[in-house]
């Protein structure tokens, strides 16, 4: 694979070093790349498809769910552009922008530190688990923690982070997609399978109603968040570099400090020029990236949302009087056991505990790892000690002692833990438009974000700019509280 010394022209050099051109690398072919998104699918899976949108079936019916499935494919779009840029330069979104404005980097790992710091994605793990074993509210802390410090000491001795990670999530998810398969046979009716498409048109019209049912900020934070949402989608970049897809084969990977081999450099990246060979391996790359997405990202995702919304509903049917809390996880697990078998009730607890475990490995990741890359190009990119390597397991183990801290306490600020998930809109809004301003202006004609694809991501970030435009409105003229 050839390499130049000539500074590429392309990628502007005010706030970050140039950088050299270099071929594309051939592509090994589909399997070989396969699995590049089950991390942040597992990190999808604690939220929307364990919680929120089968909650919503309960109050409003299947037929909603089509908004689910529309939120995950505007999410597919848009990890699809962030993988456009780490394609072609080896970089990721995120030192892309801050090519635009050096302090982006900062503020997106703000946007991703602060509302992680909270471990409501913790001690939700923690609390399924008491339902396996049917413990006392009381041991929830106790086991928060220790899952909690099994994380980090499983990232830290792990010499290649990111392929223990997708080792360990991707056993998951293959653990909760058999549950799921075994549930739609055993306890799924035909007649909520048929209500997802029957009752769908009903929900247009209805749709004003249901806002205001559900209330507008909770509907449309779910179908904001179903999937992955907030700074969760920009590690994209990262996995599939670690992964060895398109230009990130050039980058080295996240080791551990203590059993892996070091880089002390920033991961800066590459240009692609403009050949007909890089043309025609961007295509072969840009296909594999995209069925690789579609596949682990899309289908996955989608068949979990639309599956776990059709088992409650087969089970618990519509329920206003339901608590939208972990408990209503109980109660659907013990209709279960009641429907099935009573073996079925602890299979879907363990199911419903690896999917929030999931999240809890995967969120711990993702904010480590994309203020390891950002702050190492950025401001500590000259410093010989603070390798990306040492950043990331450094905030791994603040979010770990910070977290455990928090859960002892006991204390539960609903309003603030509201404000910061809404914040994981706000991120989206920013880095929207900006990864369409970077995938137009600095690749090469041939990798460029053009034709359909431009405005499907105008109205990506349209949608998310409406969405952070409402929360504001909603905040100022009903106060902080009326989100919750």
């Amino acid at each position: 694979m050839a390499e130049s010394t000539a500074t590429a022209t392309e990628l502007p050099s005010r706030h970050l070093p140039g950088v050299p051109y270099a071929d594309l690398p051939e592509p090994q072919g589909l399997r070989r790349y396969l699995g590049a998104s089950v991390i942040l699918t597992a990190t999808a899976l604690g939220s929307g498809e364990l919680v929120l949108w089968p909650y919503i079936t309960t109050q409003v019916g299947p037929g909603i769910i089509w908004l689910a499935v529309l939120g995950i494919t505007i999410q597919y779009f848009l990890n699809m552009e962030i993988e456009r840029y780490t394609l072609v330069t080896g970089e990721t979104a995120v030192t892309g922008f801050s090519r635009l404005w050096l302090p982006w980097g900062v503020l997106f790992v703000a946007g991703a530190i602060l509302p992680n710091l909270w471990p409501g994605w913790a001690s939700s793990g923690a609390t399924v688990f008491t339902f396996i074993f049917d413990l006392s509210d009381s041991a929830v802390p106790v086991v928060a923690t220790i899952f909690l410090l099994s994380i980090g000491l499983a990232i830290t001795v792990s010499p290649v982070v990111y392929q223990m990670l997708e080792k360990v999530e991707g056993l998951m998810v293959v653990l909760i997609l058999l549950f799921v398969l075994a549930a739609i046979v055993l306890a799924t009716k035909a007649s909520a399978w048929s209500a997802v498409v029957t009752e769908a048109p009903g929900t247009v019209s209805e749709l004003p109603a249901l806002v205001t049912q559900l209330g507008a900020a909770s509907l449309f934070g779910a179908i904001v968040f179903a999937g992955a949402g907030g700074a969760n989608n920009l590690v994209q970049s990262n996995y599939i570099r670690d992964k060895g897809m398109g230009m990130g084969v050039r980058i080295p990977n996240v080791v551990s400090p203590i059993t892996g081999q070091e880089v002390a450099a920033p991961s800066l990246g590459y240009m692609v020029p403009s050949t007909e060979d890089n043309e025609r391996r961007w295509r072969q790359w840009w296909k594999i990236a995209n069925t690789e997405q579609l596949i682990t990202f899309w289908f996955v995702g989608a068949l979990l949302l639309v599956s776990m919304s059709v088992l409650v509903f087969s089970t618990v049917g519509l329920n206003e009087d339901l608590d939208s809390e972990l408990s209503f996880l109980k109660t659907e697990g013990q209709a279960l056991g009641e429907l099935v078998a009573p073996w079925f009730t602890t299979a879907f607890y363990v199911a419903g505990f690896l999917m929030l475990f999931s999240t809890n490995i995967g969120v711990v990741d993702y904010v480590s790892r994309l203020a390891g890359d950002s702050l190492k190009v950025t401001f500590l990119k000259d410093s010989t000690f603070w390798s990306e390597s040492k950043i990331y397991i450094t905030v791994v183990w603040i979010l770990i002692v910070t977290g455990s801290a928090i859960i002892w306490t006991g204390i539960e600020p609903v309003v603030l833990l509201v404000i910061s998930s809404a914040g994981g809109g706000f991120v989206m809004a920013f880095y929207s438009v900006l990864v369409i301003m970077i995938n137009r202006r600095f690749l090469p004609e041939f990798a460029r974000l053009k034709g359909w694809r431009l405005p499907v991501m105008v109205f990506v970030a349209l949608f998310y700019i409406a969405f952070s435009v409402f929360l504001i409105y909603q905040m100022v003229t009903a106060g902080p509280a009326s989100l919750a």
